[in-house]
């Protein structure tokens, strides 16, 4: 009598899928690329840590030390329309001339990495434009491009043989490499790179979300149930000398509600800069330059109604992020709308129009909406602000596990985890059924023409004939 054997949750059989595995193992070109991936690690991790050090004082150079130079103790109002203006000129003229077209649009979210190397050096001049000059975007997805094209590189140069399938897996070593560059953690990039390759399809959301919201829920019950009996379990944990809220049934409910509303909110704001795509496709300097000016008029308007400086609105949101965790008591209330409004329509622009990557600027919105909303019975500011980090990366991202490594590792605590969880998940399934919302053109090419020339010629003929 044959044995028994268990179902796979891919549809296989686990001996079946174990097989494949070790044949793979076995198989010479494999091991080839697992060697040639370690190899490629050092000169790509290398190329990217340069990449962000070089976008990092290029940023400090114009808004700190060149404000402080001309006599100010930060920037004016009026300093990020000059330059964010260059900053369209200078992406438009990439995306019309250069190969690739700087890369890939912010508003089309990540791209697992396919870049070939005849498009680094727009990918770079793209991203030197956008990012120390004042747009409201991250430096993650250049790295990912980077990443993926150097690998490809060297492959190139070492004259080693790239079929398609060797070519895909170049270029996620290369990108997993140069992701810790700027997360600080090989975790958050493998994981990231995984979802936005899409392993699995739609069937490893299926079996991952209960999964991830069981955990949730689960976390939830023992913490709770543990306090209330005074009993333990024991757990696989070190204790990192810091001391944690705790969580309660207000920073759970609340949780939850803020992921739905922040996952409305941030679909409208990523369908506008997917409309911003489209129009900056149809005349791509002109209109580049003038949404990137309207983006720096944003950040005008944020520095004249608060008095602060416009970099909190024109940056990636990273360290006005630090501040606001490390003294969120030090923003008002009208700072914190007057940043979130603003912040969000600039975020809509860059998105369509300058190149960048989408994840810091929705962190830093949903942590300042979470700190804006902790004076809600129950919640604090901490859980408001892990659960709307959490909430606002899951809804721009569409990548609910990467989300909640991501917000973990930056909270550098533990103790939020079901909140970051039940938010992630909460957030991904609203804007999975809301609707897709409008496309993003491909890459250096108009949305379309309209369709009454092209049928005109045709009643021509029709009439004619």
């Amino acid at each position: 009598m044959e044995p028994e054997r268990s179902s796979a949750p891919g549809g296989g059989t686990q001996p079946e899928e174990a097989e494949r595995l070790r044949e793979l193992l076995r198989s010479p070109a494999y091991r080839k690329a697992l060697v040639f991936s370690a190899l490629i690690g050092v000169p790509v991790s290398l190329a990217a840590f340069w990449f962000l050090a070089g976008l990092h004082e290029l940023e400090h150079q114009l808004w700190d030390e060149l404000p402080a130079q001309l006599g100010w103790d930060s920037p004016p109002w009026w300093w990020p329309l000059p330059l964010l203006t260059l900053a369209g000129l200078a992406v438009g003229l990439v995306v019309r001339h250069l190969r690739g077209a700087g890369g890939h649009v912010p508003a089309a979210g990540l791209h697992a990495p396919g870049m070939v190397p005849a498009a680094l050096p727009g990918v770079i001049l793209a991203a030197l434009a956008s990012l120390p000059l004042g747009a409201t975007l991250g430096p993650e997805a250049p790295l990912i491009a980077l990443g993926g094209g150097l690998a490809l590189l060297f492959a190139h140069l070492a004259r080693a043989p790239v079929n398609p399938q060797s070519a895909a897996l170049l270029g996620a070593a290369g990108a997993a490499a140069a992701l810790p560059a700027i997360f600080g953690s090989p975790l958050v990039g493998a994981v990231i790179l995984i979802e936005v390759a899409g392993v699995g399809g739609p069937q490893l959301f299926a079996v991952m979300l209960p999964a991830l919201l069981s955990s949730g829920i689960g976390s939830l019950v023992f913490t709770g149930f543990g306090r209330w009996t005074g009993l333990s379990t024991g757990n696989l944990s070190v204790d990192l000398g810091v001391s944690a809220p705790r969580l309660d049934t207000g920073d759970v409910v609340w949780s939850v509600l803020m992921a739905v509303g922040i996952a409305f909110a941030l679909h409208f704001v990523l369908d506008a800069g997917r409309l911003t795509a489209a129009f900056v496709a149809r005349r791509p300097v002109v209109h580049t330059a003038v949404c990137a000016l309207a983006a720096g008029g944003c950040a005008a308007v944020y520095a004249l109604t608060t008095d602060r400086t416009p970099a909190d609105v024109a940056s990636s949101g990273e360290a006005t992020l630090g501040r606001l965790a490390e003294n969120p008591h030090a923003w008002s209330v009208g700072a914190l709308v007057a940043v979130l409004l603003c912040k969000a329509a600039a975020y809509a622009l860059c998105l369509g129009s300058l190149r960048g990557g989408p994840i810091f600027p929705s962190l830093f919105l949903g942590a300042a909406l979470g700190v804006l909303l902790a004076p809600l019975p129950g919640l604090g500011i901490v859980p408001g602000m892990a659960a709307g980090m959490a909430a606002a990366s899951a809804a721009t991202l569409r990548l609910p596990v990467s989300s909640v490594v991501l917000v973990v590792l930056v909270l550098g605590d533990t103790g939020m985890t079901p909140v970051v969880i039940l938010a992630a998940v909460a957030s991904f399934v609203t804007v999975q059924l809301l609707p897709a919302g409008h496309a993003v053109p491909a890459l250096g090419k108009p949305a379309g023409p309209p369709a009454a020339p092209a049928a005109e010629p045709a009643r021509n003929r029709a009439a004619r004939g």
